[in-house]
């Protein structure tokens, strides 16, 4: 009897890995919550909101073994054209609560099937692309140049740049302390990878490792160097401190559902499901490839979680909630086994703020960026560019493709491109296989594949313009399903021709195209 995988055996029996690997993803996912909140001109506690409600409800209603769930940095603009056009913060919340609605619609209507649509090369490639982005996008933070905000995907920048000239920017406005915590913090992350594990256990994380780390360096900046500390508000995480659950109960206003026959609210609630929707499929799918186990998300399942993480979250007055593949990613290179990890994140989420504000504010983000850099670098390893390589062009093509426009544009519109060029490959591959010829002497044989289309029509007309006088011809149409009019009509023509040039001809038809009838057969 095969072993079972860790999500068929009880709750508790993968603590050992779930809890190490949830205090990674906290870490991760808090800076961004709160930046991605900042971006979308969301009150702050929106983003964190979003993130206990991606934990804890989303974790628990999911079939997603290890994926996470949270804020999305690809909503961002979304959010913020929505709270712009409605014209106020509950109105935008209220479509939010639409948008979970419209999921759980999608998932009763089947509609998770849009997922097994994306080619594979085409998600190695998404996933290699947030690897480019984690390394692009963190260089920034580590130098202590925080002018976009933690999460941010996009290829144009908030302060009018790009990528790349953020990172020159950078580099010429360096802050030494945050670069010294950032290296302090990448070298206990590495030391502890290739030691520490092996001495202690995996009970402490290399991640953590790395921000305690971060912090107490800067802790020692502030009392033997205070030129090169960073303080508060600046390079650091900032979670507004509230008093206790009361005032997280009235820290953001409630949905105004006065205007839920706006036709407006309606139209930014469809925008928010169709985008969330098909963000958290693409998400799911890349998670089960980095999977060990191999384990497959049931998608449908999975929109209805998510509409009713958004229900909940846009009830509480959060953002909207996607599956996130960073955090994903952060959650199966921890090391966790099953849901309890996502579940158990929110839990620290929701208690830094509680109570977690004063002590987790003293993280330096360079610290954090250690962390990213080291992940984005997995994800975008040279041996994965070495495997979609060995694959071939159909598949090396749109991998690079995809990767390409995942950094130059945003996650959906790459995607997209990567899903164009990897159907332009299959049509490619198809029509070419679609008809053989092989010849000896002057006697000729064509054989049809499965299916012969009006695409084919062009490489059929060739050959037949090769085959000389005199020769003899087999064509052959018993492998073929169905053989388009075209292509019926380009045989006819070569029939009519055939016999004025002595070229003997014979027909080879399946059962399936026993209904077609050539001219020169009728004539006959």
């Amino acid at each position: 009897m095969p072993p079972l995988t860790p999500d068929k055996q009880p709750w508790h029996a993968h603590l050992a890995a779930d809890i190490p690997a949830s205090l990674v993803v906290f870490l991760v996912a808090l800076p961004l919550c709160l930046g991605i909140a900042l971006a979308s001109g969301a009150p702050l506690l929106s983003g964190l909101f979003a993130g206990f409600v991606g934990g804890l409800v989303v974790g628990a209603l999911s079939g997603s073994p290890l994926s996470v769930s949270g804020p999305a940095a690809g909503l961002t603009v979304v959010v913020a054209a929505g709270i712009a056009e409605l014209g106020a913060y509950p109105a935008f919340i209220l479509a939010v609560v639409l948008a979970g609605v419209m999921q759980l619609g999608f998932g009763l209507l089947r509609a998770g099937a849009v997922a097994h649509f994306v080619p594979v090369a085409v998600v190695h490639g998404m996933l290699a692309a947030i690897g480019c982005i984690l390394v692009l996008k963190q260089v920034p933070h580590a130098l202590g140049y925080d002018l976009d905000f933690e999460g941010d995907e996009s290829f144009v920048g908030q302060g009018g740049g790009n990528t790349f000239t953020d990172i020159i920017a950078a580099v010429q406005h360096a802050d030494l302390g945050a670069f010294i915590i950032f290296a302090a913090a990448l070298i206990a992350l590495l030391a502890w990878q290739k030691v520490g594990k092996k001495m202690v256990g995996s009970w402490m994380p290399p991640a953590l490792v790395a921000v305690v780390v971060g912090a107490a360096t800067n802790e020692l900046f502030r009392r033997y160097a205070p030129g090169l500390h960073l303080s508060e508000n600046t390079h650091l995480v900032a979670i507004p401190d509230l008093s206790g659950l009361y005032g997280i109960l009235f820290a953001l206003p409630f949905p105004d559902f006065s205007r839920l026959g706006d036709p407006a609210v309606w139209r930014v609630a469809a925008t928010i499901a169709v985008i969330a929707s098909v963000e958290s499929l693409l998400s799911v799918g890349a998670s089960d490839k980095l999977d060990p186990f191999h384990r497959i998300t049931p998608t449908d399942r999975e929109l209805k979680a998510q509409g009713a993480g958004n229900i909940v979250s846009g009830l509480l007055g959060g953002l909207p909630i996607t599956a996130v593949i960073v955090r994903s990613s952060a959650n199966i290179d921890a090391g966790a086994r099953t849901r309890m990890s996502a579940i158990l994140h929110g839990v620290l989420l929701l208690l830094s703020v509680l109570v977690l504000a004063p002590i987790l504010n003293h993280i330096p983000l360079s610290a954090l960026a250690a962390v990213l850099i080291v992940m984005g670098l997995r994800l975008a390893s040279v041996r994965v560019f070495h495997e979609q390589y060995q694959r071939g062009k159909g598949q090396f093509v749109p991998f690079l493709v995809t990767l390409a426009a995942i950094l130059l544009t945003d996650l959906l519109v790459g995607v997209a491109i990567g899903v164009g060029v990897g159907i332009f490959y299959v049509i490619r591959s198809n029509f070419k296989s679609a008809i053989v010829v092989n010849h000896e002497d002057h006697e000729y044989l064509i054989r049809f594949a499965k299916d012969v289309s009006f695409l084919n029509k062009p490489a059929l007309l060739r050959a037949f313009s090769t085959i000389p006088s005199g020769a003899t011809v087999l064509i052959d149409g018993t492998r073929a399903q169905f053989i388009d009019p075209d292509i019926v009509d380009a045989i006819d023509d070569f029939l009519l021709s055939a016999k004025a040039r002595n070229i003997t001809v014979e027909l080879r038809r399946s059962a399936t195209s026993l209904n077609i009838h050539f001219k020169q057969e009728a004539a006959a």
